[in-house]
């Protein structure tokens, strides 16, 4: 029995060895055709991964609910999970059938059936995103593991940083792997790793030598089960080599020397695991040549029935932007009562029913928990009702935003606070790049559904530069984020609670000198997105105004009310934006004036002004030129004096209203 057990043993080793050598030679067959096909002008850029093809191995320990958040060198991994040369083809060609149907460049595709989140390329964003997957698992004590990879030269990004020291912090269930290939395009990279100058402890690092597939898949199986047991993160150095350049829009030729490039291909790890099967007498020269010979032939019939396939549909370049919306508003199931006078306690209370009824539903920011409860006290209370629920960030912008995008990928309803608009920019990379794009460039294969919300705003004396801005022409550029200012309680309850029912990112702005105003309770139904409110009605002049100018439009309103008939509109949502609420208000008095906070050059205003002049018929409707008033192209300053000086006000209200009447 024993003998037969061996017996049984080698063979199963034998057929392991013989189907990873496979892999690895149908992952090198596919990235030469895409180099030669690049060649023949019937392709339109080649981002080569020989010479990374053994960290296929490191698929093999994982299980088929575990995570993958990969960059663009990662065709090995993306072929060891499941994805087909076929498929590889359609990416690189940019099919219809691509997973991203086009959208993406090659060895960014998606597939979210085998756990693999569609790489961008700003190289080590996909970090953030791993890690709020990762803690997302281990709040729900799953056995699931994350595996996040990402390149030598991107360990210098502070993303990288912020998301190793949470992992650590949280005893994470992943592992970082960082394929050292020496070189940032054509920058050497040996004296700016953090391995190398010492910025990472040797504690919490493995270092493994890439180009031997044995090494990788003992170390990397150890990491993963590690992660597995709740032993937390492990950070993996794997040294391995770049044998082409960059991409075909470079030539390594030029930085390197012709002696380091063929000692590249001497250790090219399918040359050195073809000879140790031989050695090891498991394979035969002979087989391996017919491996090579069968896998090219393998991967040249897929590329050419992907080159066969049809370009997407020029129509299909708008689809999966945003998902389903409700434009009518979700109806609230509980009631607002008295906390329906103000901002800040409407928002407290939908808070509150959002953690109660969507068990998913979990908050994250900067002093959220109580006894603080936010520096405006939007979460008091909460993290009391609901523990566990609502969570101290650390000081850390880009960890909240990007930590919402993996959270939401397995299911979670982030709900997490900015302090401050202001403090968004260090977020910026994850809101542009993985949190407004990832539906699109999935066509809907992954969604996030997110809900970020901050104070937004000046009119309070003493917050500076860093405390009063607004700008939502900034945020309201980025295509798949759904934007809001609501300036009413019910608005900002109703947009919350809608957006919680939607499948979209949604950055929410609370004006910060109204968000304490009393309201009249009224039983109003909350409006959803796209959809403007009536703020008062007039026949001579349409003044459209949002957020903290709402106030002040209404006030001028009334005091020239005697003499002059002002419709007031408030947006309320900026994006999706209701133009045709706009539209017929101006159709009906002839006249324009647009109020906003943020700067005069390319604010959400001028887009307004743009808009209705932007047709014929909405031009002759006019009877004047449309006005802006808004903040000067100007910081704001810390003086209150100064500030008022800047911002809209009453008097420059009053002026644009005589002056477009003329």
């Amino acid at each position: 029995m024993p003998i037969i057990r061996r017996h049984s043993e080698g063979h199963r080793q034998i057929s392991e060895s013989l189907e990873t050598l496979r892999g690895m030679l149908r992952i090198r067959a596919g990235d030469e055709r895409e180099e030669r096909l690049l060649r023949q002008g019937r392709g339109w850029i080649y981002i080569p991964g020989q010479g990374h093809e053994g960290l296929s191995v490191l698929a093999e320990p994982l299980e088929k609910n575990d995570l993958l958040f990969l960059y663009y060198r990662d065709r090995a991994l993306m072929q060891a999970r499941g994805i087909s040369p076929l498929e590889m083809a359609r990416e690189y060609l940019a099919t219809e059938h691509a997973t991203s149907g086009g959208r993406a460049m090659p060895v960014h595709g998606t597939a979210r059936k085998l756990g693999i989140f569609p790489p961008v390329t700003p190289t080590g964003s996909q970090c953030l995103p791993a890690v709020g997957a990762a803690w997302g698992i281990k709040l729900r004590s799953e056995s699931r593991v994350v595996l996040c990879t990402i390149g030598d030269a991107a360990t210098r990004q502070g993303e990288f940083f912020e998301a190793v020291a949470f992992a650590l912090q949280n005893r994470l269930p992943i592992v970082f792997v960082v394929e050292d290939n020496g070189y940032g395009i054509s920058t050497s990279t040996r004296d700016q790793l953090p391995f190398r100058i010492g910025l990472f402890p040797e504690a919490i690092y493995q270092w493994v030598d890439g180009r031997e597939v044995e090494a990788i898949r003992t170390v990397g199986s150890a990491a993963i089960a590690k992660a597995r047991r709740g032993d937390g993160p492990t950070l993996l150095w794997i040294e391995v080599d770049r044998i082409q350049s960059h991409t075909n829009s470079d030539d390594h030729r030029i930085y390197r020397s012709a002696a380091e490039i063929a000692l590249m291909r001497e250790r090219d790890p399918i040359v050195r695991y073809s000879q140790l099967l031989i050695d090891r007498r498991e394979l035969t020269e002979v087989q391996v040549s017919q491996l090579r010979t069968e896998t090219r032939a393998e991967v040249e019939e897929a590329y050419a029935i992907a080159e066969l396939e049809p370009p997407p549909p020029l129509e299909s370049v708008s689809h999966h932007l945003l998902g389903h919306s409700h434009p009518a508003g979700v109806r609230l199931p509980f009631s607002l009562g008295e906390q329906g006078r103000t901002m800040a306690a409407a928002l407290n209370a939908t808070l509150g029913a959002a953690l109660e009824r969507i068990p998913n539903a979990i908050i994250f920011g900067e002093d959220v928990e109580d006894p603080k409860g936010g520096v405006f006290g939007f979460t008091k209370g909460l993290s009391t009702r609901f523990p566990g629920r609502v969570i101290n960030s650390p000081l850390a912008e880009a960890t909240i935003i990007g930590s919402a995008v993996g959270l939401a990928a397995i299911g979670f309803r982030p709900i997490f606070e900015l302090q401050f608009v202001d403090f968004l920019a260090p977020g910026f990379n994850q809101l542009l790049n993985q949190v407004a794009t990832v539906r699109w460039r999935s066509r809907g294969d992954w969604t996030c559904p997110t809900i970020f919300y901050a104070p937004y705003g000046a009119y309070l004396p003493a917050g500076s530069t860093w405390h009063s801005q607004s700008n939502e022409g900034i945020w309201a550029h980025i295509p798949g984020l759904r934007l809001a200012v609501p300036s009413t309680p019910r608005d900002l309850a109703g947009l919350l609670w809608t957006a919680l029912h939607e499948d979209d990112p949604c950055l929410l702005l609370i004006p910060k000198h109204i968000m304490r105003v009393r309201h009249p309770t009224d039983k109003l139904e909350p409006r959803g997105f796209g959809r403007a409110r009536l703020v008062r009605e007039g026949t001579d002049v349409t003044v459209v105004a949002w957020g903290n100018c709402v106030e002040l439009v209404e006030s001028v309103a009334a005091e020239r009310a005697s003499r002059l008939s002002v419709e007031v509109i408030d947006p309320v949502s900026l994006v999706p934006c209701d133009w045709t609420a706009i539209e017929t208000s101006v159709a009906k008095t002839g006249r324009l004036v647009v109020v906003n906070e943020d700067a005069r050059t390319c604010s959400f205003g001028q887009a307004i002004i743009t808009e209705m002049i932007s047709t014929q018929e909405r031009f002759n409707r006019l009877l004047s030129p449309p006005l802006l008033v808004a903040r000067e192209d100007l910081h704001i300053p810390f003086n209150p004096v100064l500030e008022n000086a800047i911002l809209p006000d009453a008097a420059r209200i009053h002026t644009a209203l005589t002056d477009v009447m003329r």
